[in-house]
């Protein structure tokens, strides 16, 4: 039989596409498609944040998985610091990932001095970074491109990583090199339970969304989107990874290896990988008949929290208009009392919480000037409590303490309003409770700030206060105070013997959440403690918050200006009472 001309035509087309399949085939174990890891952060040894996206300004970052119980791990920390020493110069970052699931904060920072390592090392207890990165061997190196969230590498730290960089740098790497590695496997114990067993949606994830985030997650809550079904948490569920991943939320984390405070939030490791194991299951509903989220109940913000005040405080009423940029109001409200008075507790009900962005309430003679956060200097006043993002529950005031009002003193109350587009009206009451004997201590509440100069496009501008105490007292609170260039601040005290007590480090800050950290154990400073407040501003384009790296800043009262405060709320270590 003979072929035709076009059947010939047909067999070559077809042959092509077989070796152009087969060497697909062929290569398909050494390259892939681009793998997006999506954004994420740690904290390292030193109590540093860490975070990919922030790493924009670098060509690329590049992680070692450590393991300190591998025998080859000597070798692969070698083979860094070669890669290191070629290519640092060239704009490319690289740190030390800790993936063992290593927990002790001192045994690891011994095990990383052991090693003189003098890259971070970034602890990734719940070893979820490490898998994301599917990291499975000590010594394994990941390059990530921290502009697209995407592994451009996966390997040994030899010539395979060092063409990998060559090919970011050039921007012509456009898929994930995957090498073999040598070294010893890592274990996953966690991942391996969830896997043969997902985490249960009713008896092990609601009962984590109910303690962590449904109170703000709810209907009517300050959340963005309600936690209040299976349906809603499965739906967000990306969301909700993502969140947990880069440590936005749950809100309010502080360094857990410093201090310990009764309203931070905390999430233990096991919690962690329990939610981010059961999202990447696919988020299962499970066996159980009820579902415990929509069953969840919880009070309205806008009623009072421990029931009706001895005295409430009516705000004046507040016109704020859709668009512009408003002035402090200071307002100055008589109070009725004809005797002196302790406050006990406080609660702020804001009349638009869209709008009002934060409230301060001092006691006042009559007459007196308050500047609250407009002061640039160290000021220990009668500050009795404040409303800002983050920090709108009932305060109650630590045990046998109280806020001190005098026969015949006002109030002065600061409100700070930034319009959101729509005009409204804000009327904010304020709720106090009284003792009902005067309490032991008299609570005080001292401000710590200095001057600072930022210039444009800084990334990492340190700034430091100081204040000396001069009787002993005894620290409560303490209150970390930036605007949007805000990135780290960290509390201590300097004891007279030349001691130092860490108290709080707050290593990633948020404007929007600026709460009043409480001690679990009240810090006792003797008199003649220098208390410190350090901590730095990133005024860069690589900073997601900031409204314009261009500006130089110094002190100033709007959000887009910047402030730089550390609040201690303590009281004398002697009696009042």
């Amino acid at each position: 039989m003979s072929v035709t001309s076009y059947e010939v035509s047909m067999m070559d087309k077809l042959r092509e596409l077989v070796i152009t399949a087969l060497a697909i085939a062929l290569t398909s174990s050494v390259y892939a498609l681009p793998d997006r890891v999506g954004d994420f952060a740690l904290l390292d040894s030193d109590g540093s944040f860490h975070q990919l996206s922030r790493y924009r300004n670098r060509e690329a970052l590049v992680l070692m998985s450590f393991d300190s119980s591998c025998s080859s791990i000597a070798t692969a920390i070698s083979q860094l610091r070669s890669l290191q020493m070629d290519w640092s110069d060239q704009g490319v970052a690289f740190a030390f990932l800790e993936s063992s699931g290593e927990a002790d904060i001192e045994t690891i920072r011994t095990t990383k001095a052991e090693y003189g390592l003098d890259l971070p090392l970034l602890i990734d207890n719940g070893q979820l970074v490490t898998e994301t990165l599917s990291l499975s061997r000590a010594g394994e190196v990941a390059i990530l491109d921290p502009e697209r969230l995407t592994l451009i590498y996966r390997g040994t730290a030899l010539e395979s990583a060092v063409q990998s960089l060559a090919r970011e740098i050039a921007g012509t790497a456009d898929n994930t090199e995957v090498r073999e590695s040598e070294g010893c496997e890592l274990n996953f114990p966690m991942r391996e339970i969830h896997l043969k067993t997902i985490p249960d949606y009713a008896t092990e994830i609601a009962p984590i969304i109910g303690e962590q985030c449904a109170s703000c997650h709810r209907e009517g809550g300050i959340g963005p989107f309600a936690m209040d079904s299976h349906l809603m948490l499965q739906g967000w569920s990306p969301m909700i990874r993502e969140v947990l991943l880069t440590k936005r939320m749950p809100p309010t984390q502080v360094d857990p290896y410093i201090g310990h405070f009764s309203n931070a939030r905390y999430i233990s490791d096991p919690d962690l990988q329990r939610l981010v194991h059961w999202i990447d299951a696919g988020a299962p509903r499970g066996d159980a008949s009820t579902d415990p989220l929509t069953e969840l109940q919880f009070p309205d913000r806008r009623e009072w929290q421990l029931g009706e005040p001895d005295y409430i405080v009516k705000g004046p009423t507040h016109e704020i208009p859709a668009t512009g940029v408003l002035d402090y109001i200071n307002v100055e409200v008589e109070l009725p009392f004809e005797e002196d008075k302790w406050v006990q507790a406080v609660q702020y009900i804001a009349g638009d919480e869209s709008v009002l962005h934060h409230l301060l309430s001092y006691v006042t003679a009559p007459r007196e000037e308050v500047q609250g956060e407009a002061a640039t200097v160290n000021t220990a006043t009668r500050f009795l409590e404040g409303y800002a993002p983050g920090k709108v529950d009932a305060m109650t005031f630590p045990e046998n303490t109280g806020v001190y009002i005098p026969e015949g003193h006002n109030l002065s109350m600061q409100f700070h309003y930034t319009p959101n587009g729509r005009a409204t009206v804000d009327e904010t009451i304020l709720g106090l409770y009284m003792h009902d004997d005067p309490p032991a201590y008299e609570n005080f509440t001292q401000s710590v700030s200095g001057m600072f100069r930022i210039p444009p496009y800084v990334e990492n501008h340190p700034a430091s206060a100081e204040y000396v105490f001069s009787e002993d007292v005894v620290v409560t609170g303490l209150r970390p105070h930036m605007h949007f260039r805000g990135k780290d601040m960290k509390f201590r005290a300097e004891l007279p013997d030349g001691s130092v007590r860490e108290l709080l480090s707050v290593p990633n800050y948020s404007y929007a959440w600026q709460p009043t950290y409480a001690l679990e154990q009240p810090a006792k400073l003797p008199a003649g403690t220098m208390v410190h407040v350090t901590g730095n501003f990133d005024n860069s384009e690589y900073n997601p918050a900031n409204p314009d790296p261009s500006k130089e800043l110094t002190f100033g009262l709007q959000s887009w200006d910047e402030m730089f405060i550390g609040y201690w709320t303590y009281h004398s270590a002697e009696p009042t009472n």
